[in-house]
């Protein structure tokens, strides 16, 4: 219900009528897993340096069905984030504009459901692109792997401290850990980690 009041008023201030499809209520099985790579953690000030996304269709992942881009940042990259996500200045050089890949985003993701490892950030640094371009934040409805995670642990172990770091969670549901840090392979496991907790027994989706 709050969604839907959030989205009345999102609807409201979208500036171009070609996206009002946004707002439709999806009602298939289909889902979009999503990550970004970031110059840094805080929305207000970093950039989207890189954004995947897969499609999750009748319980598997569509592997010719992918959208991964790499954006030009507004500022240098901080030697402490390329450790981390190990790109570098070269690798953006030729980069598109975030306008442009946000657009491509949208069209990839459609009204489609979304999934993330800690969501709430990606969405966030879509939003601050997404509102200045078409004027609205993302309406699609969300799951977050970590959040089921933690419901269908505290199940089994009620009253326990759920450890929610991502090697964790793929440690303790067997899901190979890929290694590398990127957003096409962070996006490949969050939706291995969706996939297996949304065929467990009770847990609800």
């Amino acid at each position: 219900m709050l969604r839907k009041v959030k989205n009345y008023f999102n609807k409201k201030n979208l500036k171009d009528q070609n996206y009002s499809y946004l707002f439709d209520e999806n009602k298939t099985d289909e889902y979009i897993c999503f990550d970004c790579e970031t110059t840094g953690l805080n929305p207000k000030i970093d950039d989207i340096i890189s954004i995947a996304a897969v499609l999750i269709k009748d319980n598997k992942i569509v592997s010719s069905e992918k959208f991964e881009r790499f954006v030009k940042p507004k500022k240098n990259l901080d030697e402490n984030s390329i450790k981390i996500h190990h790109i570098r200045e070269c690798d953006v050089q030729n980069a598109e504009n975030i306008d442009e890949v946000i657009r491509d985003f949208i069209n990839f993701t459609g009204n489609r459901k979304l999934v993330g490892y800690y969501l709430e950030f990606d969405i966030k640094m879509v939003n601050k692109n997404l509102k200045d371009i078409i004027g609205i934040n993302l309406p699609n409805k969300t799951y977050e792997v970590s959040a089921i995670y933690h419901d269908y642990k505290i199940e089994k172990i009620p009253q326990s401290n759920i450890d929610l770091r991502f090697n964790t969670i793929l440690d303790d549901l067997k899901i190979p850990n890929f290694g590398k840090h990127d957003a096409l392979n962070d996006t490949i496991m969050t939706s291995l980690i969706f996939l297996k907790l949304k065929n467990m027994h009770k847990v609800k989706i």
